[in-house]
């Protein structure tokens, strides 16, 4: 195991190519890995969020000596720097994506649908969890449960069953 990598101060995410992550990986200390280097291609080809093990699957189709570990590794060194994102999408894995993708969601408790919430939506919660309690919420580390339009035309219309 290498060095820890040090920390990217948070939001530092426009980043454009893998080989300018692996760039700044080599300036604060780590080291630029094969691995790592099919680790962020998959995550600069792939919009989606991606579990660890379906992120383990793609780079273990192009590397098939790759252990999960080294993924999980990866990922945290990933995150340390700012690059990556994980997520909290309701029940399910934790989802990685790149920062510079990084947004908020919303989730049907009912039905599992996925809406991507535009960051303004929060604003007003940012806001007030600020100036109240001094707390600086992060939108796009968990979804927020709910209801969405169909479930809820669904159960509040008359009849239904």
């Amino acid at each position: 195991m290498g060095t820890p990598l040090a920390p990217q101060e948070p939001k530092d995410s426009g980043f454009s190519s893998v080989d300018e992550v692996l760039a700044l990986m080599r300036a604060r200390g780590g080291r630029a890995t094969s691995p790592k280097r099919i680790l962020l291609e998959v995550l600069f080809g792939d919009d989606r969020h991606l579990s660890a093990e379906e992120l383990g699957e793609a780079v273990q189709a192009r590397a098939p000596d790759v252990h999960m570990t080294t993924i999980y590794r990866n990922l945290e060194d990933l995150q340390r720097l700012g690059v990556v994102v994980h997520t909290h999408l309701g029940h399910g894995p934790v989802t990685y994506q790149l920062a510079s993708h990084a947004h908020a969601h919303l989730v049907c408790a009912e039905c599992g649908t996925r809406i991507t919430a535009p960051d303004e939506l929060f604003q007003g919660l940012a806001l007030a969890a600020k100036t109240r309690l001094g707390f600086t919420i992060d939108p796009h580390h968990f979804a927020i449960l709910g209801r969405c339009a169909a479930c809820t035309a669904r159960v509040e219309s008359p009849g239904a069953g």
